[in-house]
């Protein structure tokens, strides 16, 4: 998967600037692709719900032996009728395939416990397994709808203004640029930024926060989110179809078409699993009578036993509803897992890269200090850096930037500006060439001194980012250094707890990759318990660290915000951005999108992610377990078919609803267990 991370800055100081039914190949190998949707179907339903009551009262008459055996296989038939229609057609594509499935199996168990006299028992297979297909799909609908049902928050209409009055409109024909209002307590419907009022909002469908967040007028608010006390109006920045919400839901559903590598698994080893069984089902009905003078009826019964006994139902369905389920169970937590192989990926992870700013630290870096050098005052200094950084987005050129405008410092943009990745920029201002940047573009121009060098190690072992200004050297001119200006930013208030809890959560190492300095990034690893800090990186060095961290430990994520971590991210096994609600790029191209700025959701993303792989791991060893154990009692005489289907369709229940509790655990009981 590519990962351009379109974010607004980067690490390195001034670096730069409806899909188809799953079914249809999840469960080839049984032929459960086809006419899953019964409960959509009411005359699949109703069938099954006529078909059980016949076969009860079949079974009813059999025990009190009210009628003659003939009526009673006489409304047997009619149950298998009622409850098996729909079986036929896709047990005649099996056969047109010569790929036999679930739905041939069933069939040719009925047939051959019909021919040996054992109605009722055809009738309570057929019953039966489609109890199981119906239960199978609404499993696999719940947990798609429990996603979906997302939608069903954001309104239908919104309040606009229009020619001066606010009317109520269906939000598919609000146009971008229209304001809506929204009451207090009222959702809202679309995306927009916030024009007047106050409020604070409910945001946790689309974060997962559960403390309301404050909006004031310029602040970005989401469809589906819930408005507070406040009155607000806002202006519309996505149609209806575009909006953040409307994203993160097909996002997910495209997440949930990806096949997991145990699904994979699962797939292959059902095709070939089930001929095999079908095959061997042959022999036992053919060898014993043929070789052995065996009676017919009853290696034929035996060989019914085996093909009900060896349908993979239970098999098939335990990965991909455990995936739906975690998927659906991380999203509503704010975390998009983009398809089960990552959610695989993340559970076994083992080391985490993490990018410094924006990820560990606040973001939003401000300028503490201002060193003159010689007889310039701060006043120029400020003014020059400000003149070059007018021209970047990086966080750090913003923060000198805002602090030359709150010192009410004029100055104007740089000409011939140069961005110059991982190192600074340059420009020429009334003529003459400056140049901003961190410590190594001071070394690459041939400007440090001891004096500035013992400078800069003072601001540097504070945990603080350098912005050295000066003369850039050209022609004639050696260049020197004016000034240098202390850049400090924030650690995360829940940083130090969220390390620890990765820690805890099995991550055995978690490195940051800075390109700040080595001083800044060890001091601030330093504070929140980080095993290893590397700083001075430029971006195709962070490359290189984590493919170091590959070679050590396999499956390793990058975390990163920013268009300089995107390679980092790409080479990782997962990469992960944070805080993109409501950032198409980020959204779009991460494996694991967090919608908030909060570390501590990726140890909750591992831990549930382990969770759904240890669900998926005991469903299959259950689902094959059970197998093994009721084939042995077949080939010992001791399993019937009402055993043999009452344990499939038993199987089948237990593991679709294992696989359901992934859907129930609150975010603080999601454990390894």
């Amino acid at each position: 998967m590519s990962h351009s991370h379109n974010s607004s800055h980067d690490d390195a100081p001034y670096s730069g600037e409806a899909a188809p039914d799953r079914h249809e190949s999840d469960c080839e190998g049984c032929g459960h692709g086809e006419g899953h949707d019964h409960e959509g179907n009411r005359a699949e339903s109703i069938s099954l719900i006529v078909s059980g009551a016949l076969v009860g009262a079949g079974l009813v008459l059999h025990w009190t032996k009210i009628s003659s055996p003939s009526f009673t296989a006489g409304l047997s038939l009619v149950a298998m009728a009622a409850g098996g229609w729909f079986l036929l057609p896709k047990a005649w594509r099996a056969v047109q395939r010569l790929r036999p499935d679930i739905n041939l199996l069933v069939v040719v168990a009925a047939i051959g416990a019909s021919i040996i006299g054992e109605w009722l028992e055809a009738a309570t297979v057929v019953f039966l397994f489609g109890v199981a297909e119906w239960l199978e799909g609404w499993a696999d609908r719940r947990a798609r709808r429990a996603v979906e049902a997302l939608l069903e928050i954001a309104p239908k209409n919104a309040t606009v203004r229009r020619d001066e009055k606010f009317v109520e409109v269906p939000v598919e024909e609000v146009q971008v640029g229209e304001v809506f209002a929204v009451k207090s307590g009222m959702s809202i419907p679309l995306d927009g930024e916030v024009m007047s009022g106050e409020s604070a909002v409910n945001q946790a469908p689309i974060t997962g926060e559960s403390v309301p967040v404050d909006k004031k007028p310029g602040d970005t608010v989401f469809a589906g989110t819930i408005n507070g006390e406040g009155s607000l109006e806002v202006r519309v920045t996505k149609p209806a179809g575009d909006t953040t919400l409307a994203r993160i839901i097909r996002l997910v559903q495209e997440a949930q078409e990806q096949k997991a590598p145990t699904q994979r698994f699962v797939d292959i080893f059902a095709r070939y699993y089930t001929p095999i069984v079908t095959l061997g089902a042959l022999l036992i009905f053919l060898v014993p009578p043929l070789l052995f003078n065996g009676d017919w009826s009853q290696w034929l019964y035996r060989a019914c036993v085996l093909l009900i006994i060896a349908c993979p139902c239970a098999l098939v369905i335990s990965t991909p509803v455990s995936i739906v389920a975690g998927l659906t169970a991380l999203a509503r937590r704010g975390v998009l897992v983009k398809g089960g192989a990552h959610l695989e990926s993340i559970a076994r992870l083992r080391a985490l890269a993490v990018d410094k700013t924006g990820t560990i630290t606040e973001g939003r870096p401000t300028v503490q200090e201002v060193e003159t050098v010689g007889e310039n005052s701060e006043e120029e200094i400020l003014r020059i850096a400000a003149a070059i950084d007018a021209h970047s987005a990086h966080p750090l050129a913003k923060a000198v930037v805002e602090h030359a405008q709150l010192r009410g410092i004029a100055f104007p943009r740089a000409q011939d500006y140069q961005n110059r990745s991982g190192r600074g920029a340059q420009g020429f201002i009334d003529g003459h060439a400056y140049f901003v940047g961190n410590h190594r573009f001071t070394h690459e121009l041939g400007v440090c001194s001891d004096d500035i060098e013992r400078r800069l190690a003072a601001i540097e072992s504070r945990g603080q980012s350098v912005v050295v200004v000066g003369h850039r050297p050209h022609d004639d001119c050696a260049g020197s250094v004016l000034g240098i200006l202390a850049v400090g930013d924030t650690v995360r208030e829940n940083a130090a707890e969220a390390i620890r809890s990765l820690h805890e959560a099995g991550v055995r190492k978690v490195v940051m990759l800075s390109g700040d300095n080595q001083r800044t990034a060890a001091f601030i690893s330093q504070q929140v318990g980080i095993d290893e800090a590397r700083g001075d990186l430029l971006p195709e060095e962070k490359v290189a660290a984590v493919k170091s961290l590959r070679a050590q430990h396999e499956i390793v994520g990058m975390v990163g915000d920013g268009v300089n971590d995107a390679p980092a991210m790409a080479t990782a096994t997962v990469g992960i951005a944070m805080g993109v609600a409501g950032t198409d790029a980020a959204i779009e191209t991460a494996d694991i999108a967090l919608m908030k700025d909060d570390l501590a959701k990726i140890a909750e993303t591992v831990r549930l992610g382990r969770r759904t792989l240890a669900i998926i791991r005991f469903n299959i060893a259950f689902s094959l377990g059970l197998k093994l154990v009721f084939l042995a009692l077949t080939l010992a005489g001791f399993a019937s078919l009402w055993l043999a289907i009452l344990a499939d369709t038993g199987a089948t229940l237990l593991v679709v609803a294992n696989a359901l509790r992934l859907l129930k655990v609150p975010p603080e009981r999601v454990t390894t267990e």
